[in-house]
């Protein structure tokens, strides 16, 4: 793996963690909705952003297997 490829993985990487960070901190707040600490509309909103991170999740590892699968038949022509 070349410096830029590595440096590509790891910006996709990063980019794959902030949405999982995202489920779970909301994943905590469902959690404490459950232990009835917060109210079920924080609950059904921390639903909400745990679907919209696990898609923006899979978008960036779609993204990362495209960039990943480019890189490999741009070096099987070199």
């Amino acid at each position: 793996m070349t410096d830029e490829e590595f440096s590509k993985l790891s910006v996709f990487v990063h980019d794959a963690r902030k949405p999982l960070n995202r489920i779970s901190m909301q994943a905590e707040l469902v959690k404490m909705a459950i232990n009835g600490e917060v109210s079920p509309d924080k609950a059904a909103a921390a639903l909400d952003k745990i679907i919209s991170s696990a898609k923006d999740c899979s978008l960036k590892l779609a993204e990362l297997t495209t960039s990943m699968g480019q890189s490999v038949a741009s070096d099987k022509n070199d």
